[in-house]
Formats: C-alpha cells, sequence, structure tokens
C-alpha cells in the first residue's frame, strides 16, 4: 500500500437485536455452555429452566419499558448471546438504576459484535428516555473493559461483590 493510499478501518458487523423468545432460552443455554464464557459469571451455563425464566422476564421488560436484555443475531440469524439492559437485579450496587450488558459465544469474541450491540442498545435506551446507565464488570475482564471504554463510559466506582469477594468496576455514562 503506498503512503497516500487510505487504510481502511473495517466495518462494523452486522447485528440484530430481537426480543428474547421460548426458543432463545435453548439458544442462550447452548451458547453459554461453555467455562470460558462463564468465567466471570460462575464458572458454568445455570440450568435451562434459568434461562427460561430470564427470558420471559426480558420480554416483560420490553413491553413494560421498552428495553431489555435482547437476543444478538449476526448476519446470518445465528444466535450469538444477547446485549441489552434492564433494571439492575440485585440489593447491592446500583440499586434503583439501568445496567447494560452483554454475553456472546466465544466464536463472536474479538469480531466487534459486543461494542456494536451495545451501542445500538445506547441508541435503544436513549429513545425510551433514560438519562444514564451503568455497566457492572468483573475487574479481571479485560473484553467487556475495553468495550466499556469504546463506549465512553467512565469507571465510577469499584465494588467487591458479595458472592465470591470479587473486585469489580461500576462504569457509568450520562445519556
Amino acid at each position: 500500500m503506498s503512503s497516500t493510499e487510505e487504510k481502511s478501518l473495517p466495518s462494523p458487523p452486522v447485528v440484530r437485536l430481537r426480543v428474547p423468545t421460548e426458543e432463545d432460552a435453548y439458544a442462550w443455554h447452548e451458547v453459554f455452555d461453555d467455562p470460558e464464557v462463564m468465567e466471570f459469571h460462575g464458572g458454568r451455563a445455570a440450568e435451562l429452566s434459568v434461562y427460561e425464566e430470564l427470558t420471559a422476564r426480558q420480554r416483560k421488560h420490553d413491553a413494560e419499558r421498552g428495553f431489555c436484555l435482547w437476543t444478538l443475531l449476526d448476519e446470518d440469524d445465528r444466535v450469538l448471546g444477547f446485549t441489552g439492559a434492564q433494571p439492575w437485579p440485585h440489593a447491592w450496587g446500583p440499586v434503583g438504576e439501568v445496567e447494560i450488558g452483554w454475553r456472546l459465544a466465544r466464536s463472536a469474541w474479538g469480531r466487534g459484535y459486543a461494542t456494536a450491540a451495545a451501542r445500538a442498545t445506547l441508541d435503544r435506551v436513549r429513545a425510551a428516555g433514560l438519562e444514564g446507565v451503568v455497566a457492572m464488570v468483573d475487574a479481571r475482564n479485560e473484553r467487556s473493559v475495553a468495550v466499556t471504554r469504546r463506549l465512553g463510559m467512565r469507571l465510577g466506582e469499584t465494588f467487591v461483590t458479595p458472592v465470591g469477594g470479587r473486585e469489580g468496576y461500576c462504569f457509568r455514562l450520562a445519556l
């Protein structure tokens, strides 16, 4: 390449977000049945019933709030995991705030899917009228920390999880 030629940046991947279906519980269970994917989420996939309840709760969130953890699909409509937003579901941490998050199949890592899908999530939560979001990230999860930086999020607090005693970060973004 000559010095006068411009280097083209790779375009973001095509992503599609949909409200999770009942069938997505099975897809999420399969995608997350990978110790590396679950390294920062307990080390293994939850039982199928947990994903059935989670997808049902996300359908309710979308109907009531206009946002949820959406199923993330690639350009060929393969389920890659989820991304989206939901009220922080725990009695510790940023209670009362809305968390954005993502969890993807290992095959999707390093290809820009998490950032592209998180940007789409930010557009949707802005449209729903939110004024800000948080992202709760295990301090060891360098990939997710990098996504928060690409989104322009700033470190708000450092915390220790009540179960497991792991250090984590609460990133914040004003919309």
